[in-house]
Formats: structure tokens, sequence, C-alpha cells
């Protein structure tokens, strides 16, 4: 029976750090996104390790892909089994904080291909820690399957296919795109909420200085401020949450005005998509003017899309000499449409027809 339970949890959790690894390996900026919110102020204030978010994303997902090879494969099991327990306790600990704290919304455990709340991505860390917790009291029943030389290349041989992968998928675009820009997604019809969608329950909370110290109070409790208390700020609770379209953040303002109707309703669309523009690849920004004269000349429009302030948007146009249009969308959208800075998306009628990295660029279909 024990001998059962622990082959059980071989497998279980051998195939299970591959599959997350590999989802996360398939997209590691996204992955690395998501460090970024654990590495920022309000979460464990470490600023200081943003800059390192991709390659220490990258050694995560390649270790997790590695070590779920290594346990299916009975390399070293007892090297394997204590890093595949920490590796759980860190994840265990990092979700629970999350969840607890009601900091990072989703830990990005499975990338974009499936969303866990905090609570169910805590739950879901509990039981393989349970599994993994079996195979360490039970590292003598884990038996290597093939001789040492085969176990070594086969060992190496993951760590250089996952190693080319995620240089890959960083150079050009996903192998498989789970997020809801994806090539034949309508924004438009993403955007919309059906007219018996469950509504939002949101509470006002009210933020009051109180002896020096920040409190919140509901409404019902300003009733019975203290003695000097001095208002602060107001921001809204999602008590219960409504009805949340797969595409809900969607927006290109110029100079103040709406444009996201005008985009969409256009039959030919080239948009360029720089979340940051300082942080853009600037020999792919160079070649911009010529690609929209190019673009303009076959019936497209073009903009340029960024989160960026109106300074800086200034600033790139008289350096490059753009003439064409910059409209400004929420920077965490324009990362969810892709990853690469900047990176091209043909839209029809406000149908996504295609995505390119500007390393691909050549590879656009006019």
């Amino acid at each position: 029976m024990k001998k059962t339970i622990t082959q059980f949890s071989r497998l279980f959790v051998g195939i299970l750090f591959i599959i997350s690894g590999l989802i996360k390996l398939n997209d590691p900026l996204g992955f690395s996104y998501k460090l970024d919110e654990y590495f920022s102020e309000p979460v464990f204030n470490m600023p200081f390790f943003v800059p390192y978010s991709l390659a220490i994303a990258l050694f995560l997902v390649i270790l997790e892909v590695v070590l779920g090879v290594m346990l299916l494969i009975g390399y070293k099991s007892k090297l394997t089994i204590w890093l595949l327990l920490l590796l759980i306790i860190e994840f265990t600990f990092l979700t629970f904080y999350s969840a607890y704290f009601d900091v990072v919304k989703d830990c990005g455990c499975f990338g974009d291909a499936l969303h866990l709340t905090p609570w169910q991505s805590f739950s879901k860390d509990i039981v393989l820690l349970f599994f993994i917790l079996i195979l360490f009291f039970n590292k003598k029943l884990i038996k290597p399957l093939f001789t040492n030389k085969i176990q070594n290349i086969l060992v190496l041989t993951s760590i250089a296919l996952c190693s080319f992968m995620g240089y890959w998928v960083i150079n050009h675009l996903p192998l498989k795109d789970f997020r809801p820009y994806k090539v034949g997604t309508n924004i438009r019809t993403d955007m919309s909420i059906p007219d018996n969608a469950p509504k939002s329950v949101v509470e006002m909370v009210f933020i009051y200085k109180v002896n020096g110290v920040d409190k919140e109070f509901t409404e019902k409790d300003l009733m019975s401020l203290p003695e000097g208390a001095t208002f602060v700020d107001r921001k809204d609770k999602v008590i219960v949450q409504g009805y949340l379209p797969p595409i809900h953040d969607f927006k290109l303002e110029l100079d103040g005005q709406d444009n996201t109707d005008m985009v969409l309703s256009k039959e030919k669309v080239l948009l360029v998509v720089a979340y940051d523009l300082e942080k853009a690849n600037p020999e792919a920004m160079q070649n911009l003017e010529k690609l929209y004269k190019e673009a303009a000349a076959k019936g497209y429009y073009v903009s340029l899309l960024t989160g960026s302030s109106s300074e800086i948007i200034e600033a790139t146009k008289k350096k490059h000499g753009f003439t064409f249009d910059f409209h400004f969308c929420d920077a965490t959208a324009l990362k969810t449409i892709e990853r690469a800075n900047p990176s091209f998306v043909i839209l029809n009628y406000g149908t996504v027809k295609q995505k390119v990295h500007y390393n691909d660029i050549k590879d656009l279909n006019w």
C-alpha cells in the first residue's frame, strides 16, 4: 500500500510540475510580471529584484519542469525531493500571503491558461505539499528507471530544451496564446456585458487619519468618527465580484477623446503596441515611420498604443519624427495584448487577425 501511494505521488507531482512549468515557460515574460507584483512596494517591497524578474522567472520555470522530469525518472531522488519540498514551501507561503492579505489576485501558477483565485492557488499548493511529504518520508521507494548515463542524458536534454524554449518565446511569440487578445478574438464582442449578467456589489470605504494613523471606515461608521479625524481618500471595495468580460480594460484615448469604437470599426488597422516607450526596442522604434508609410499606402490606419505619459509620447514623436497617431491605453492591458515591446497587431473590424514580435516584422501579412 505504501509503495502504491508513493508511486502515485511520484506521478502526480512530477506530471503537475512539468505541466505547470511548461505553461509558464510558454510565456516567461507574463510570469515575470507576476514576480514584479510580489517585489512591488505594497507586497514585499523589494524593488531591487525587479530588474532581474525575467531571469528569476526563467530559472524558476525551468527548475520546475526539470524537477518534474527528475522525479519521474528517479534521478538523484534525495536531492530532487528536497528541492521539490523547498520549492513547494516557498510557493505555499506566497499563495497564502497573497490570499490572506489580498495583494496579488492571481499567482500565475498556470499562466493565462488557467486562472485561480489566491485561495484556490493556496489549496492547490497544500495538496502538492501533502504528496511531496509522502515522497519525502518514502524516498527509498523512489528508484531510477534507467542507467546513470541515460538519466544524465535525459536531465541535460530537458535543461537544454527548456532553455531553448525560453529563448525562443522571449524573442518571438508564445507557442500557444492563452490570452484574451489571441488571434481570432473580436475585441468589441469580448468587451460586451450580457444584459442578465450578475452585477458587482461594491462598498465605499473612506480613509481618515486618526492620531497620525490611516484608518478605514464604512459609510455607517462615518456617523461616529473620532474627534480630529481628517479625510485622506476614498476607495471602492468589491464585496461580490459580478460578471467581468474577458476584455475589460481596453480603452484608446487621443487628446482626451475615447477613440476605441473608431479604431475597432475600421476594416484595416495596424496597431503598434509599446506599453512603455522608454523600454521599447530602439532598433524596432527607428523603423516605425517607414512601416507606417508602407501600411498607409495599403489603406491601413496605423496607431501606436502606449501607457507612457504625454510628455514621453511627445519626446518620442519628436525624436523619431513620427507622424502617425499615438493612443494612450492602460499599460497592463497592453502587456496582455502582447509581451514584446513593441509588438504589432492587425485588426479587421475589431477582430485580431495577426500578432507579431518586433523580431518577426517581416512576417506581417498585409
